[in-house]
C-alpha cells in the first residue's frame, strides 16, 4: 500500500498566534505532502493553556509521539509524559495541555490513539464517516439528550474538553482500528475545521481533489466561515 498525504495548518483569521501542530510536519508556508510507504504516522494536535502554554504543549506531544515506537496509544501516553514533564520542570507551563488524535497506517489496516476534540474521518465511496468521538462536554450533553446538536454549536462551553493530554500524570487513549481498501481516503483535523465547516461540506471538498488540494480547500473553507480558531488538517488518499 502507498501512502499520498498531506498536511497544512494556518492560524485563521482571528487568533494572532497557532497553537496547533501537525506530523508530517508542514512547510514554512504551512502546507507539506509527499508520498510514503508503509507504516505512516499522521497526527494533530490542538493546544491549551494560553499563547505560550498551547504552542508549547502541542509541539511537545507531536515530537513526543513521532519519536516514540509502538502502537498508537503508547505514542499518545509517551506525548502525555513529555507535556507533563516539561510543565513540573517549568511551572509558568503549568495547565498546559493539548488534544491528539494519532493514526498509524499499515498495509490495510488504521490503528488510532485519541484524546479531545480533534477528529480523525473515514472517506470512503463519498461518506464521510467519524471515526472518533469527542471528549468534550457538549459531545456529552449531546450524548445524554440535554442539547440538540445545534444548541451546541452555539453554547458558551462548547470549546471545553473532558480530557487532554498533558493535564495529568495519567489519561485515558481511546483506540480504534479500521480495515482499508485502496480507495479510501483518511482525514485528521482539529476542532478549527469542524467548528466552522459541517461535514457534508467537509465530504465535498474531499470529493475529486488530490490530498494536497483538498488539505488547502479545507483550510480555505474554514477560514470562509470565519476562521475563529488555528486550522490544522492531514488527508492521507490510499493507493495499491
Amino acid at each position: 500500500m502507498t501512502f499520498l498525504w498531506a498536511a497544512a495548518t494556518d492560524a485563521g483569521r482571528v487568533r494572532g498566534h497557532n497553537e496547533d501542530a501537525l506530523w508530517p510536519l508542514p512547510g514554512p508556508s504551512g502546507i507539506a505532502s509527499g508520498e510514503a510507504a508503509a507504516p505512516l504516522l499522521a497526527a494533530v494536535a490542538d493546544g491549551m493553556g494560553g499563547h505560550v502554554g498551547g504552542e508549547v504543549a502541542s509541539r511537545l506531544a507531536i515530537e513526543a509521539a513521532a519519536a516514540a515506537s509502538g502502537a498508537a496509544v503508547e505514542r499518545v501516553l509517551a506525548a502525555n509524559a513529555a507535556v507533563v514533564g516539561t510543565a513540573l520542570d517549568r511551572p509558568r507551563l503549568a495547565g498546559m495541555g493539548t488534544t491528539m488524535t494519532l493514526a498509524l497506517f499499515g498495509e490495510d489496516t488504521l490503528e488510532i490513539g485519541h484524546v479531545g476534540d480533534s477528529r480523525a474521518y473515514l472517506y470512503r465511496d463519498g461518506a464521510l464517516a467519524q471515526i472518533t468521538r469527542d471528549h468534550s462536554l457538549m459531545a456529552d450533553m449531546i450524548a445524554s439528550g440535554e442539547l440538540t446538536p445545534a444548541q451546541a454549536a452555539v453554547h458558551p462551553f462548547r470549546s471545553v474538553v473532558t480530557r487532554a493530554v498533558g493535564m495529568e500524570s495519567r489519561v485515558l487513549v481511546d483506540r480504534m482500528e479500521r480495515d482499508l481498501r485502496p480507495v479510501d481516503r483518511v482525514l485528521l483535523c482539529t476542532d478549527g475545521l469542524t467548528t466552522m465547516v459541517a461535514d457534508h461540506e467537509i465530504a465535498d471538498l474531499l470529493a475529486d481533489r488530490s490530498a494536497p488540494d483538498a488539505a488547502a480547500a479545507l483550510i480555505a473553507a474554514a477560514n470562509r466561515a470565519g476562521g475563529l480558531d488555528n486550522i490544522s488538517v492531514v488527508v492521507v488518499d490510499l493507493s495499491r
